[in-house]
């Protein structure tokens, strides 16, 4: 397996959309087109429930590992403003529907929505829920941070139908804590997490990543151990993603030489996959981990997993609404980004303008490789059929997936690719093959994190 890890450990999406963002159409995207996909979503199913995503980009002091989108401040002044803004800006998708649109999925995320205060948080949510219809099914999540979540943050979120929540852990090495500028003790992380339990939410998260600065096989193994003691519902074991070259990522105070090597970082990620799977929890794809009872789990084993923008989701929806700076909506039939400044966002929604800035309206062949990809990395098979053949060139991917097979990652019969258990820990250079547009457009420069 070592040697497999080593040789598919290439620069690659992670594919939370297809196309990827470097690959979208900007020239031909209009704020016309992206609002007609918008309606044409919505009217096509607008009992099934829709996902809203929310971006709250304010973070008191900056963590060196993170690519998000953030602002650093420890003016809380700035939450009513901001939170006012989106609330308009969901009045104006509200409007654009024409009727209160069902909500299926919301979830919060940073920055560091916990920077905000509890009753800050429950305005919020009231103020979307007040525009809105619920599903029985309807699931509320949001990511905290173990140092500034309070008992009362939990209970507001709780009170307004929160039932999930993730926080983010990393590493508990300080000199690795140090390093990444996010220094937290694990009874910090015991404390929030016993907390969410107590109150009464369903599903507890953990984050932990391999490959950080000055980190070795020991500070992860001891990671999971601790993690373990306190046994969170899911787990997010992911590879750091060391992207210096995108603007505003805050990725310094380290040096690449400070990074473990491959060889090291190789061994750091099977030992926690294998010590994940002794502890109890099942490998639900692509760094992501959940105990059998846990609905991300269930949702693998139904079939109705579903991945967009927030990553893996047991919430399929069709429509999904990012608001906030930098969010990225999804209609199916398109994607578009909200302009990344808080001053311009907050200008722009003041004047009644949805305020995106970008985006990709998907063709014939965007949306049959987009439906491919997703069913390699939700339900780790797909079949195609003789009319898409006349659409997209298969004879390319299955070229492209010629060595994966030798290789022994996926099982070709005929027009069904099946992902073998050996080949799960690769679905994103499985889904490589069926990116056509990055095939035919292969960038100069590194545009994406490593694969493993």
């Amino acid at each position: 397996m070592c040697e497999l890890v080593q040789k598919y450990n290439v620069p690659g999406p992670r594919y939370t959309s297809y196309p990827t963002v470097p690959y979208w159409d900007l020239e031909t995207f209009s704020g016309k087109k992206w609002k007609s996909s918008v309606l044409k979503a919505f009217g096509e199913s607008p009992e099934e429930g829709m996902s809203v995503y929310i971006h709250l980009p304010f973070c008191e002091s900056m963590c060196t590992f993170c690519g998000c989108h953030k602002r650093i401040t420890k003016r809380h002044e700035v939450e009513r403003p901001y939170i006012n803004a989106v609330l308009k800006e969901w009045q104006l998708y509200v409007d654009l529907m024409g009727s209160k649109p069902v909500i299926k999925e919301l979830h919060l995320g940073g920055g560091t929505p916990t920077f905000f205060s509890p009753e800050n948080l429950k305005i919020l949510i009231e103020g979307i829920v007040r525009l809105s219809k619920k599903t029985d099914e309807i699931e509320f999540s949001f990511e905290g941070h173990p140092n500034n979540t309070t008992k009362e943050h939990l209970q507001a979120l709780y009170d307004v139908g929160f039932r999930r929540v993730c926080f983010g852990v990393q590493d508990y090495n300080l000199t690795v804590q140090r390093a990444i500028n996010r220094i937290q003790p694990f009874e910090n992380v015991k404390n929030v997490t016993e907390w969410a339990r107590e109150i009464g939410y369903t599903s507890v998260g953990h984050d932990i990543i391999y490959g950080l600065p000055f980190q070795e096989s020991g500070d992860v193994e001891n990671t999971i151990a601790k993690t373990n003691a306190i046994k969170p519902d899911r787990i997010a074991f992911y590879s750091y993603a060391h992207v210096p070259w995108l603007k505003g990522n805050g990725q310094r105070g380290y040096k690449e030489s400070d990074l473990p090597s491959s060889e090291e970082k190789k061994a750091q990620y099977e030992m926690g996959k294998r010590m994940l799977g002794e502890f109890g929890y099942k490998d639900v794809g692509m760094d992501h981990f959940a105990l059998p009872t846990d609905s991300l789990y269930k949702a693998l084993e139904t079939g109705t997993l579903h991945r967009n923008f927030m990553g893996y989701t047991p919430s399929k929806t069709k429509l999904m609404v990012g608001l906030g700076v930098s969010s990225i909506s999804d209609s199916w039939y398109g994607f578009a980004q909200n302009v990344k400044n808080v001053e311009e966002y907050e200008n722009l929604v003041s004047h009644g303008v949805i305020p995106i800035f970008r985006g990709h309206i998907l063709n014939a062949e965007d949306e049959i490789l987009r439906r491919h990809i997703l069913n390699i990395m939700c339900q780790f098979e797909t079949t195609w059929d003789v009319e898409e053949e006349q659409i997209v060139d298969f004879e390319n991917i299955l070229a492209n997936l010629s060595e994966l097979e030798t290789d022994g990652l996926v099982e070709i019969n005929g027009t069904n690719i099946k992902v073998t258990d050996k080949g799960r820990p690769f679905v994103r250079n499985i889904s490589m093959a069926f990116d056509l547009k990055m095939h035919r457009k292969k960038p100069n420069t590194r545009i994406f994190s490593m694969t493993v």
